[in-house]
């Protein structure tokens, strides 16, 4: 366990990228280096952490610790990647809300808001090359982001992804480009007690809660982490509705962007957003959030892992998955216009840092540090003029 926790620890410490860098951080030291797991069985973990809701790149650490040292090497790879992130998060949103009224700050939370136009410009342009490959996901992902646009709460973000799921498995019956071929020797059952747990905390857990803002912030980020499909990014989106009155949109903005400047999981923006929440006591809002916000995504991985291979057979289920992806990609996108462009976006000035961001870190190969170094240099001289 201690040598699981050792290696992610070390991981978390240099980890910049997002999930498919981080993928490629864990092929590279455990299957190839550490050989802890084999190229095969590696590669079905990473499918099956993209289906469910969850952070990725922290399931598939999870997976990794599992394989290696059993529940508490899953416990200790978790710890190890999120803790260092979770650390410089949970410090900027105290320092934050310390100073910030300070001029330099000021500055620097602005450059912070033009790095997020930029990363979330391009994590939507790769996702629309990989997922949106038809006539049916385009109108799919148009459908999502202006139903999402037009639309307001909590279930106007997570319908869509219902319904595309539902539709894409009738699909799989009616469609004859999606027939069911064959049979599945392995019937998927998934860890049922698993499952009750995962459930009472989504749907129970409200209920009996109180008021208190613990319970609160618990509740909002646990729901969010059920239902985000598509890794950090999604979060965007999801956290913006059901944290509104907690945390102002600036905030959340400045939250996002700060997530892009540290190391390991983007989910960690939880760390951010739940210090900024729960200001009295900064370190147990952040601890709580973090902690909900991955809960449900462990809680469903380890569901689903005697399942999984009959999950990944089973020809019913490749549309649906196909068209929640697309949802994804709309949902996306209807946060890069709002609130994404709309908070950030000040001056025609602005616009063109952003092109020439986006062309730095798309063409350029400009690390996300340097730009946001970059951008900081940026809104100094145009504050001094």
């Amino acid at each position: 366990m201690f040598n699981v926790l050792w290696h992610f620890f070390v991981l978390g410490l240099y980890s910049f990228g997002g999930p498919a860098a981080h993928i490629g951080y864990f092929q590279k030291e455990f299957v190839e280096k550490l050989k802890w797991l084999k190229e095969e069985d590696f590669t079905h973990a990473v499918a099956l952490c993209q289906f469910l809701p969850g952070p990725a790149s922290s399931q598939l650490g999870m997976y990794v610790g599992y394989k290696k040292a059993g529940y508490a090497g899953a416990m200790a790879a978790f710890v190890g990647f999120t803790f260092p992130s979770f650390v410089l998060l949970t410090f900027f949103a105290v320092a934050n809300q310390k100073f910030n009224n300070v001029e330099y700050v000021n500055t620097f939370i602005q450059a912070a808001k033009l790095l997020a136009v930029v990363v979330v410009a391009d994590a939507l342009w790769g996702m629309t090359k990989k997922l949106i490959t038809d006539r049916l996901t385009i109108a799919v992902a148009l459908l999502t982001a202006i139903w999402i646009f037009l639309s307001a709460g909590l279930i106007g973000q997570i319908l869509p992804i219902l319904l595309a799921a539902l539709v894409g498995f009738i699909m799989s019956f009616i469609s004859d480009n999606y027939s069911h071929r064959g049979k599945v020797n392995e019937s998927i059952r998934p860890n049922v007690l698993v499952l009750m747990i995962f459930t009472f905390f989504l749907l129970g857990m409200p209920l009996l809660a109180s008021d208190s803002p613990l319970a609160t912030i618990f509740n909002v980020f646990y729901q969010a982490g059920s239902f985000v499909f598509g890794g950090g990014h999604v979060v965007l989106p999801l956290l913006e509705p059901m944290l509104e009155g907690m945390v102002q949109p600036d905030t959340f903005i400045t939250a996002y962007a700060s997530a892009q400047l540290v190391p390991g999981p983007m989910f960690t923006m939880a760390s951010y957003l739940g210090a900024a929440a729960l200001g009295t006591a900064p370190i147990l809002g952040s601890t709580i959030a973090t902690i909900a916000v991955f809960m449900p995504g462990s809680l469903l991985l380890f569901a689903f892992l005697p399942a999984w291979k009959a999950l990944f057979s089973h020809s019913r289920l490749t549309v649906s998955i196909k068209l929640v992806n697309a949802c994804v990609v709309g949902l996306l996108a209807s946060a890069f216009v709002k609130p994404v462009i709309t908070t950030s976006i000040g001056s025609l000035t602005d616009v063109a840092a952003v092109v020439v961001g986006y062309g730095l870190i798309k063409y350029g190969r400009c690390p996300v540090w340097s730009l946001a170094i970059l951008l900081f240099v940026y809104k100094l001289v145009v504050s001094s003029l």
